[in-house]
């Protein structure tokens, strides 16, 4: 049983030292390549915690701490890792998991009343697109809050802010990144019943790497941001106020 065993807990992979370094979607395919195979496995494992229901947003933080460890090409023993995030993240992600699912509901709620309105009344429109900028943005900010929140621990109003910025200055890779998972369900759907096994094999672990691929960048600029120094002036600033 040494095999089984080994399939979960052994170490995954690394990249030769002399390995060109690449980027963009070179280092996506790079690191797909390397890793589809714990990927296969991190799908099993969210299912296998996701159908419970009630875990399903720790379970999503534990699958973006293990697709981080991908990413920033760390060791990776991923039974251990999944479990400890899971325990790790557990209260934390369900709850804001909870406040980003309900404010992402209503807003494609809103976008769906405001949508059969402008059919009669183009002043629907105005309405029709805050909703739409506002959904979009939040669906954003909450794959960066997730990035950011399985990166560092950090109050949450810290998180808010970072990942508002964070989408704010990089929107555009995590949208890439949602529109790649998107069509990852379309495939299962149109190529059904041959896509029959995408869902249990690759959907999950595949879509929540590319959601945490597209936010990492921005994740670790604003971070970096917020513990650069501050300037001299307003140091000396800062300690004339407490004195």
């Amino acid at each position: 049983m040494q095999w089984l065993r080994d399939m979960w807990t052994k170490e995954g992979p690394g990249i030769p030292k002399n390995a060109p370094k690449r980027t963009g979607l070179a280092l996506f395919g790079q690191i797909f390549a390397r890793e589809w195979w714990e990927m296969v496995k991190l799908n099993i494992l969210f299912i296998l915690t996701a159908l419970l229901i009630i875990p399903l947003p720790a379970a999503l933080a534990a699958a973006a701490f293990v697709c981080l460890a991908f990413v920033e090409d760390r060791n990776s023993y991923l039974l251990q890792d999944f479990v400890d995030a899971l325990r790790r993240y557990f209260w934390r992600a369900t709850l804001w998991g909870v406040l980003f699912g309900c404010v992402i509901g209503l807003g494609i709620y809103a976008i769906g009343t405001y949508a059969s309105a402008a059919r009669t009344s183009l002043w629907m429109a105005a309405p029709f697109t805050l909703a739409l900028v506002a959904s979009v943005f939040i669906t954003i900010m909450a794959c960066h809050f997730l990035v950011l929140m399985v990166m560092r621990d950090m109050p949450a109003k810290t998180l808010l802010r970072l990942a508002a910025i964070a989408s704010i200055i990089r929107p555009l890779p995590v949208i890439a990144a949602l529109l790649f998972v998107a069509a990852l369900w379309l495939a299962h759907i149109a190529f059904y019943p041959v896509s029959v096994f995408m869902p249990a094999v690759l959907n999950f672990s595949l879509g929540m790497f590319a959601i945490v691929f597209a936010a990492h960048r921005a994740a670790t600029m604003v971070l970096a941001l917020s513990i650069a120094p501050k300037p001299a002036s307003e140091t000396e600033a800062t300690d004339a106020k407490h004195i």
